[in-house]
């Protein structure tokens, strides 16, 4: 039986989009945010490659990043955590496990930029 390449949520695909655009303007806001483990380790993919296409810093970067955040936050991307990642090759997000929630028991993961 052939793996799934990404995690599926049980949602479906515009649902999946929406989720990770939510995820990944939070921590870019923010730097760091707390969610569950398996939406940690597959925004971490996500925002890596967000990552790398600021760090071009071209016109046609900013068009493409805006398909998959908002504007504040391709405005942040491109000012100021491209250029914090200009001489590493990529590893740009941490993902450190919090334990488990109190009210259903899912693993809780805290998702940061790396400095």
């Amino acid at each position: 039986m052939k793996r799934s390449p990404h995690r599926k949520f049980n949602r479906e695909p515009i649902q999946r989009k929406a989720l990770y655009k939510a995820l990944a303007t939070a921590l870019i806001d923010n730097g760091r945010i707390q969610t569950t483990q398996a939406k940690a380790k597959s925004l971490s993919s996500f925002a890596d490659r967000l990552v790398n296409r600021a760090k071009k810093g071209d016109l046609a970067s900013r068009r493409l990043l805006l398909t998959h955040v908002g504007k504040v936050a391709v405005d942040k991307l491109m000012k100021d955590i491209g250029p914090r990642f200009k001489e590493r090759n990529g590893g740009y997000t941490r993902v450190i496990r919090m334990g488990r929630r109190t009210s259903d028991g899912s693993p809780m993961a805290l998702i940061e930029f790396t400095s």
